[in-house]
């Protein structure tokens, strides 16, 4: 570990994206058989799927899913469809500096719409979740998605440096994102098969305390980024 900090130093100084760093640090001089878009698009997946310092998006994206079960899988679709939109357009305008919101604030809402979505699932009855057509986690998903979209976007502005062409990277960043989130959903979807289809659990249980358990640590994430 201290010796990629070391690594990391050394090429500071220099015009190179931090990508194009990360890559070098793994690989022998001159041999890049990744090309840019892979690049960018592996650096998109492999944030939201950073369990240790990515887990905020990962429990949203379990949040909004909570209510759910395999079988609802077309309202899933419909879901992560917008929750795509509402992210991918903040992480394009924050990206390409179109809009700009203090990063505190935006450190600071993410775990609150962790909670909002979360504590909202425990006063859902189950029936609400097949029966109505336009579902409540639909909107906390799109409207959601635009604080987090901007989230992203300062991780990605921190990598790509003085890069000339931001229109590859981004594109590939934000489609490597809706590939981590599509396999965080289908973990989800496999856990809750297993638990409630197999192994018994009532829905109402499983969603209760999985529910529970986010808003609990969404709260302790909004006490550690309270900045004012």
């Amino acid at each position: 570990m201290d010796e990629m900090h070391r690594k990391n130093n050394s090429r500071a100084s220099n015009n190179k994206p931090l990508a194009n760093q990360i890559l070098s640090l793994y690989l022998p001089p001159g041999y890049y058989p990744m090309n840019e878009f892979a690049l960018y698009f592996g650096l998109g997946k492999d944030h939201i799927l950073d369990y240790v310092n990515g887990y905020d998006h990962i429990l949203f994206v379990v949040a909004l899913s909570a209510v759910y079960l395999i079988r609802d899988w077309r309202r899933i679709l419909i879901l992560v469809t917008a929750f795509t939109l509402g992210h991918s357009v903040t992480l394009a305008l924050a990206t390409l500096r179109i809009i700009s919101v203090n990063t505190k604030w935006v450190e600071f809402l993410i775990p609150l719409t962790i909670f909002i979505t979360a504590f909202s699932n425990l006063f859902r009855k189950e029936e609400s979740a097949n029966s109505k057509p336009i579902q409540t986690n639909y909107y906390y998903a799109l409207f959601f998605g635009l604080i987090h979209g901007m989230g992203f976007s300062t991780y990605l502005r921190a990598i790509l440096g003085k890069t000339h062409s931001l229109a590859s990277p981004l594109l590939a960043f934000n489609l490597g994102l809706e590939f981590g989130q599509i396999i965080v959903v289908i973990l989800f979807l496999g856990a809750s098969f297993i638990l409630v289809d197999l192994g018994g659990i009532s829905r109402r249980d499983w969603k209760m305390v999985l529910s529970s358990a986010i808003a609990g640590i969404a709260l302790i994430l909004m006490k550690e980024r309270i900045f004012w």
